[in-house]
């Protein structure tokens, strides 16, 4: 079955309108219409495959956060930064919750590098994946035990002191689902760590449908910081801060490159990523992608 919106997945308007056709590159080539709503500025992958049969698109070996490849120049750069990145998550939520361990709830684990960094720092971490090849590469690679995504609404209200989700708000069939359970199982002073691609970024603006990060049928949504902010206004979230995640920048311009068969890819891929950041310095929320720190 195909989800075909006439309303929009995270404002309800109808004011739908269609902005250009995406491919899949990674996994069936298969083109999808990408559309905008007029009110929220969400963009939305159109008749994208329900939740029974969307895991198809996701068996592919190149499908990092499920496989862990190391295959490739782009994904073993993406292994180096990754060693660099969880070191910064962490000091984050330090900085922000004034807590040096308590209770992490991470949310699209992949093969839990996050999870497992989190684990031997002293956290007590619960992991939901949904790939079950990635929750068996997390117990060999980061000795760390996944739960099925189900879980997510057995837990007892206001479970957690932490809950993360790095590039997996745009994954969630059950969008509005998500978000009331979200606001259930934070403590009341605890924080959620939301990380989305940003289409209003410079890199974006620049490979226009070629963007990697649209990763069509895969990201279901498209989150503009508008779009964020009154989504989350809809459940009375406290937007308390924006980080930039300049690494994104790069990571998806080479990826953009490799797309577009460039053989000066890495070269461009280099500077577009430099330019992105540059745009961003001055005006962080046209960084490729940010992570939104929010209060119940």
């Amino acid at each position: 079955m195909e989800k075909h919106y006439t309303i929009c997945p995270a404002c309800g308007s109808a004011d739908l309108h269609f902005i250009f056709k995406a491919m899949d590159h990674g996994v069936s080539r298969k083109e999808f219409e990408i559309w905008q709503c007029d009110h929220c500025t969400l963009r939305l992958t159109q008749d994208v495959p329900d939740n029974d049969s969307i895991g198809q698109f996701y068996r592919s070996d190149n499908y990092i956060s499920h496989t862990n490849t190391r295959k490739g120049f782009i994904n073993m750069l993406y292994h180096q930064v990754r060693e660099l990145t969880l070191s910064n998550k962490r000091r984050l939520i330090l900085s922000l919750t004034g807590l040096k361990s308590g209770k992490l709830l991470d949310i699209g684990a992949g093969t839990g590098s996050f999870a497992g960094f989190m684990k031997t720092h002293g956290w007590q971490v619960t992991a939901l994946e949904p790939d079950a090849t990635a929750r068996a590469q997390a117990e060999v690679l980061n000795h760390i035990g996944l739960i099925g995504p189900e879980h997510f609404y057995l837990f007892p209200e206001e479970s957690f002191d932490v809950i993360t989700m790095w590039h997996v708000l745009e994954h969630v069939h059950d969008l509005h689902g998500y978000m009331i359970q979200l606001k259930k199982l934070i403590k009341p002073h605890g924080k959620i760590f939301i990380a989305v691609p940003n289409y209003t970024s410079a890199d974006a603006s620049f490979y226009k449908n070629d963007w990697a990060a649209y990763d069509v049928p895969r990201h279901l949504y498209h989150f503009s910081p508008l779009s964020l902010k009154k989504l989350f206004n809809q459940y009375q979230f406290e937007l308390q801060s924006t980080r930039a995640m300049p690494y994104d920048s790069f990571y998806i311009s080479f990826l953009s490159e490799r797309y577009k068969k460039n053989k000066l890819g890495l070269l461009r891929g280099t500077l577009i990523g430099l330019y992105s950041n540059f745009i961003a310095f001055v005006n962080k929320e046209r960084c490729s992608s940010l992570t939104y720190i929010i209060n119940k």
